[in-house]
């Protein structure tokens, strides 16, 4: 119970430290998304990728620094609980006019787990629980901009709209040709809606601030006609030309889960207010969790203190039992999941077989690599814990056995609940192995190409999968094959690309025995073949699609572009919606003469 009292003068000291420590997160935080704007216009992209990597890692830092601080200042080890209480009361007083309390509260729980026991995580110490409301909080500075800008077009002034909106976020770079971009754009609505009849409240809402990501800016808005709102998003690149062009146009909730997929790195967005973000995100989105969203934006930490609120609500309102998943059982990892929730939980063994030669503190660097890097629509995102406490009785007793046999070393059993000390969280997703087994022949090949495609999308990023085995990868509801096995990759940078030399005489061309040297980072593609290729229907496909992917070439090509310095362009997105694209085909199409329309 909280202390009816606040009788403790260093409590609020200590909550006015640990809000000091957030407010300094949060002012780098935005300060590296503000300036993702002008890395933009200078197409800066390694720039980018670096402010990206970095941060991710700001937060941990502002949490070692604020731990370091009580410890010096207020000899925290030795305050009572009932201190600690009252520092929670004096910080939710503090956060009553705070533009990102949820954040807020989250910090103060990350600085709380490191120094207290788990036996105090419950909502007398920590927020497991929200205690202050994220709902319209407004910045009141006059200078602040709103959270979304609204705009009221007439039927023939659709264009200019859209060109006001296009102008109002003011880039710094010229647009090769920004009227036939909008063209293209309203001429893709029309295709989607049909001709609009305009209702009485007829507005188009635009997010304030930019999304930038990899090469890209998003521009994200929904156009309201009376009770109907179409989302939107317009992918703004760097064109050929050098200058600007709008790429696409997103108009469905589909393609905007997919443009915010777990599977894709975080944005970088200029937000004084980031619940007013997730919250118009939601309305546009209402399938996509909260979670995931706070995520997207780059708040991973909130991200995952909102998931893991969700999880302990799915265990009060759920009897199901958690137990192994079903599939081929990894040898550095252990896996399970609970049925009636769409996530997988994956705690490191103790030991591995000796073709395994890894460690733990090289499979969590493996993750953390993951974590910081482009993930490009084919890594899952990890969420990853310390000491998280499961019922006892809803775990069954093979997971139990599973978890004494081959991880003793990360179970502690506390009462009626047994302790995880580490443990990885990812989205649940039908193995492939799983899924090709049960495939029509349409799934077959669209999955054969998926994989493929998923391969080649992370060596454009520098990413060699390592364990290239089907099992290894997922696919999504979406149909996309996302890989989800980190304990054996490397960048592609690392690896030295072989073709299998040719025997030199018939001892070496009988010998069963590898005959030639090998080194740590040698990698011979044409071995992939027997692993990958025994199903016919399979080796068909992929043959067809992806037979490169088994020729040194094919990666020695991507490895040397990279060390030169480029940097590949990512579109969430199917091709056939570029502009570009369908240019192109209405380009190459016969006119009525039956001559191509260029002639």
């Amino acid at each position: 119970m909280f202390p009816h009292r606040l009788t403790d003068s260093r409590a609020f000291d200590i909550a006015k430290a640990m809000l000091d420590g957030f407010n300094r997160h949060y002012r780098l935080f935005s300060e590296t998304s503000r300036a993702a704007k002008q890395r933009f216009e200078l197409a800066d992209w390694h720039g980018q990728q670096r402010a990206q990597r970095e941060r991710i890692e700001f937060y941990d830092k502002r949490v070692d620094e604020a731990v370091d601080r009580l410890r010096r200042e207020f000899d925290i080890d030795s305050l009572e609980g009932d201190t600690w209480q009252q520092a929670k009361l004096h910080y939710i007083g503090l956060l009553v006019d705070h533009h990102q309390p949820e954040l807020a509260e989250t910090f103060f729980n990350s600085v709380t787990t490191r120094i207290l026991h788990h036996s105090y995580f419950r909502n007398d110490f920590i927020f497991v629980r929200p205690a202050v409301s994220t709902e319209y909080i407004e910045n009141d500075e006059p200078a602040a901009l709103p959270t979304y800008r609204a705009y009221y077009p007439s039927a023939d002034g659709m264009r200019e709209t859209l060109l006001r909106i296009v102008d109002n976020f003011q880039l710094q770079c010229e647009f090769e040709d920004l009227g036939r971009d909008i063209d293209d754009v309203l001429a893709a609505l029309q295709g989607h809606t049909g001709p609009v009849r305009l209702r009485a409240n007829f507005q188009i809402q635009v997010l304030s601030s930019l999304f930038f990501r990899n090469k890209g800016a998003y521009l994200i808005g929904k156009i309201v006609n009376g009770f109907a709102a179409t989302p939107f998003a317009l992918p703004i690149l760097h064109g050929d030309s050098g200058k600007l062009v709008i790429d696409a146009v997103l108009l469905d909730e589909d393609d905007l889960l997919m443009l915010f997929s777990f599977a894709r790195a975080y944005f970088m967005v200029d937000m004084e207010i980031p619940s007013a973000y997730v919250q118009f995100l939601r309305s546009m989105m209402p399938r996509k969790p909260r979670s995931e969203l706070y995520a997207a934006l780059g708040l991973q930490k909130q991200g995952k203190n909102s998931f893991y609120r969700d999880f302990l609500y799915h265990l009060r309102h759920s009897s199901d039992k958690f137990d192994i998943s079903p599939g081929i059982k990894g040898m550095v990892m252990l896996v399970f999941d609970l049925p009636s929730f769409p996530y997988v939980f994956k705690v490191i063994k103790d030991y591995y077989p000796p073709q395994k030669d890894t460690s733990r503190e090289q499979i969590k660097g493996k993750y953390l690599l993951v974590k910081t890097h482009d993930r490009v629509g084919r890594m899952a995102d990890t969420l990853e814990y310390t000491s998280v406490a499961f019922p006892r009785a809803r775990i069954s007793e093979a997971l139990v056995a599973e978890l004494m046999t081959f991880c003793p070393s990360q179970i502690e059993e506390d009462g009626d609940m047994l302790v995880i000390r580490h443990v990885y969280i990812e989205r649940r997703m039908v193995p492939l192995n799983i899924y090709l087994q049960d495939a029509s022949p349409q799934q077959l090949e669209h999955a054969v190409v998926e994989y493929g495609n998923a391969i080649k999308d992370l060596v454009a990023a520098n990413i060699f999968p390592g364990d290239m085995l089907w099992k290894n990868f997922g696919v999504t509801r979406h149909g996309k094959v996302v890989f989800y096995d980190y304990d054996e990759i490397e960048y592609v940078t690392d690896c030295n690309f072989r073709r299998l030399p040719q025997p030199r005489n018939e001892e070496e061309e009988m010998s069963g025995e590898i005959w030639y040297s090998v080194g740590p980072k040698d990698v011979f593609p044409e071995t992939f073949e027997p692993f990958l290729l025994g199903n016919p229907a399979v080796r068909a496909v992929f043959m067809a699609h992806h037979a490169d992917l088994l020729d040194a070439a094919f990666w020695q090509g991507h490895k040397d572009r990279i060390k030169a310095g480029h940097v590949h362009d990512v579109f969430p997105y199917e091709p056939e919606k570029r502009f570009a694209h369908q240019r192109a085909i209405r380009a190459a199409a016969p006119s009525p003469q039956g001559q191509p329309a260029s002639a």
